[in-house]
């Protein structure tokens, strides 16, 4: 029976492009095996995620999200709950793609994205569950974190990252701490924060040096927490993160792998942000769920220490030999003299 698979695209991201080469991309998973369909997302609340819950109860094998990472978080978000879950593919077209940008899928050209779907290589992604809801990439609280909502949808779409770099210039001088109590695996931090995040990816607001050692399937985030609220220490950090990563043994940082977390702030409002968009308020408890969903990567280009090696197709590859060995039938073998040897 052929393969289905459902493309879940956004009309307006990247400036309508994703339209124009629709067709492409649907030619592409079509001459890779899949009988493919496309959806529009609609206006309406919850249009991509809907699509996507139906689309795995109808037992379509892959979803692509075709738009940015707020139309990802949405497909994921349709997907994780359930215990049959299709796999992934991703076009990006949205104004930072840093989940594309994490798996190395081509940002610039989306036939070239979709033909990383083609080529058939899956990594088993970690995802983040923040109460009822899951994240891709990243969980946020603090004044830091809430850059991304007074950024206007529209602003963002003409200028891209742009827009973002402008509006944190604007805000960061109103920066202040906040009372943040963080639970974790192996501690506690009490005490005030302009920010803590947790991390999936390396790839966080555009810069892949915020988390140097992350692991795309090992089942904990990475905790930082941002101490200082003073302005010039802000940007002395950031600094030593665009020069190398050097911030993670900063004394201002806590810095720290685990599987989950519980985030509250005893005396004032705290909103949590995933993946760019407003999740809700502290207290909120965060859990790792490791490699929950498979996602088409472009693994040639990630670095072997980002995933483990439970994760390489070579190992499924040895599985599904070992298994069809196994169903040879005894008599066949006997008949080789050469087998037992």
């Amino acid at each position: 029976m052929r393969k289905r698979a459902r493309v879940i695209y956004n009309p307006t991201a990247g400036r309508e492009l994703l339209k124009q080469k629709l067709v492409d991309i649907l030619n592409i998973l079509e001459n890779a095996g899949y009988e493919t369909s496309a959806f529009a997302t609609t206006a309406a609340p919850n249009s991509a995620r809907d699509e996507a819950t139906r689309a795995a109860k109808e037992g379509f094998d892959l979803v692509v999200a075709a738009g940015g990472d707020g139309t990802i978080n949405e497909v994921v978000n349709g997907i994780a709950p359930l215990k049959k879950r299709p796999k992934i593919g991703i076009i990006p077209a949205g104004t930072t793609n840093d989940y594309a940008r994490a798996l190395h899928i081509p940002r610039e050209d989306l036939v070239d994205a979709a033909k990383v779907i083609a080529d058939g290589k899956t990594v088993r992604m970690d995802i983040g569950q923040a109460g009822e809801n899951y994240f891709i990439n990243i969980a946020a609280g603090g004044v830091l974190a809430e850059l991304t909502y007074d950024v206007p949808s529209n602003l963002k779409t003409v200028f891209g990252y742009l827009a973002y770099l402008v509006k944190g210039a604007e805000l960061l001088p109103r920066i202040k701490p906040v009372d943040m109590d963080i639970k974790y695996d192996d501690g506690e931090f009490k005490g005030k924060a302009s920010m803590f995040f947790l991390a999936l990816t390396n790839s966080v607001g555009g810069f892949e040096q915020i988390v140097p050692d992350a692991s795309l399937d090992d089942g904990k985030f990475t905790l930082i927490i941002v101490k200082t609220s003073n302005l010039v220490e802000i940007l002395h950090l950031i600094s030593k993160v665009l020069n190398g990563g050097k911030h993670v043994d900063d004394n201002r940082i806590v810095y720290k792998k685990t599987r989950r977390v519980v985030a509250s702030s005893p005396k004032e409002r705290m909103q949590i942000n995933l993946d760019g968009e407003y999740g809700g308020d502290a207290p909120m408890k965060f859990r790792d769920l490791k490699q929950h969903i498979s996602m088409f990567a472009k693994l040639d280009e990630i670095p072997n220490d980002a995933y483990s090696d439970e994760n390489d197709q070579m190992k499924q590859l040895e599985k599904e030999f070992v298994k069809n060995v196994d169903q040879i039938p005894d008599q066949q073998i006997q008949k080789n003299p050469d087998a037992k040897k």
